[in-house]
């Protein structure tokens, strides 16, 4: 099967609410908490953890009310929250949800399926069912533009990278390497299953508005930089030759565009007019593109060889335990040769 799939449904595999851990950062969200554990809890999850970035609202204590096991994050972020539940976390899946109350419980089942088919990471689908108000225009665009930037960029489409909603297994998450502490954890989750090969599904789900009374914690602007400027980061290591060679085109054609300028005001132009530190610029801006472009090269070059390295020893690794569970097959490992 693909790494990237979109899953409806699933009819035989299923996973018990007793393997999962539902996990809940939250900041000042007072006026759904209590709502969304007792939803979850309906479906069976009794294991819900919420781990509170210091709210001041009585989040904490509405959460312990309704039977969840409540952790004060020793940071801050909803990144840092989600790095820290994992010491926490004693069962081997994970479903993450945001506490505001624009996800559905009753689409848990649906996110958990793909794990019991052998998926390690799932990501629920917003724009899917997505219901009227539960997005601004403003914040539809910039999702739209992120996800059409991580296709581009990481070669996924995984249709609804910025969603708070995922189900992914303990094993797996602990192969990411997760630094952001804000908004853009999920995005670096999205490139790391991406980078790492992370088996991921796409499972369409409802998004709904958040209820009356509760305030989103997202700053758009400020936040959508931080996550564009993440993805971007996150290029480096997995696509250089997109990080590099984007900033190099931009600076070649720059140059060209500020040569082409020089040249004209000296060929053709009448009287001639001499551009002597334009054209030092224009031509550093074209060395300096050219470099980068050169190295952008390379680098992709050296990062493929590595991943065909990777690829070849995980296959020679399973080969050695394939004959090494033949030769021992049957055999008594307590019956040695004396």
């Amino acid at each position: 099967m693909d790494p990237v799939e979109t899953v409806v449904a699933a009819d035989a595999a299923s996973i018990s609410p007793d393997e999962v851990c539902v996990l809940v950062p939250t900041y000042d969200e007072a006026e759904t908490i209590g709502g969304v554990i007792a939803g979850f809890r309906r479906e069976g999850f009794t294991n819900v953890l919420v781990v509170d970035g210091g709210s001041t609202d009585g989040t904490r204590d509405i959460a312990t009310e309704h039977g969840a096991r409540v952790v004060v994050q020793s940071g801050s972020g909803k990144g840092q929250a989600v790095r820290e539940a994992l010491d926490y976390v004693d069962v081997d899946y994970v479903l993450m949800v945001d506490g505001d109350g624009t996800y559905r419980p009753e689409d848990a089942a649906l996110m958990l399926e793909p794990l019991a088919e052998g998926y390690e990471h799932v990501i629920g689908d917003r724009f899917a069912d997505m219901k009227n108000g539960a997005m601004t225009r403003l914040n539809k665009v910039g999702n739209g533009f992120t996800n059409r930037a991580f296709s581009l960029i990481h070669g996924d489409d995984y249709q609804d990278i910025l969603s708070g909603y995922r189900a992914f297994s303990r094993e797996s998450f602990e192969r990411l390497n997760l630094t952001a502490d804000g908004f853009g954890i999920e995005t670096q989750m999205a490139v790391e299953c991406a980078k790492h090969g992370v088996r991921t599904a796409v499972v369409p789900i409802t998004y709904r508005p958040r209820p009356d009374g509760s305030d989103t914690n997202l700053h758009p602007i400020r936040d959508g930089g931080i996550i564009f400027l993440e993805l971007y980061r996150r290029a480096k290591t997995n696509n250089p030759l997109f990080y590099f060679g984007s900033v190099g085109f931009a600076s070649t054609f720059a140059g060209l565009l500020l040569a082409a300028y020089v040249g004209y005001e000296w060929f053709i132009r009448v009287p001639r007019i001499s551009h002597e530190v334009l054209a030092v610029v224009a031509a550093a801006a074209i060395l300096f593109g050219v470099q980068l472009l050169m190295f952008g090269v390379l680098s992709d070059m050296i990062l493929s060889l590595h991943r065909e390295q990777v690829d070849r020893l995980e296959q020679l690794e399973r080969r050695g335990k394939s004959e090494y569970e033949h030769e021992f097959e049957g055999r008594d490992p307590f019956d040695e040769p004396r």
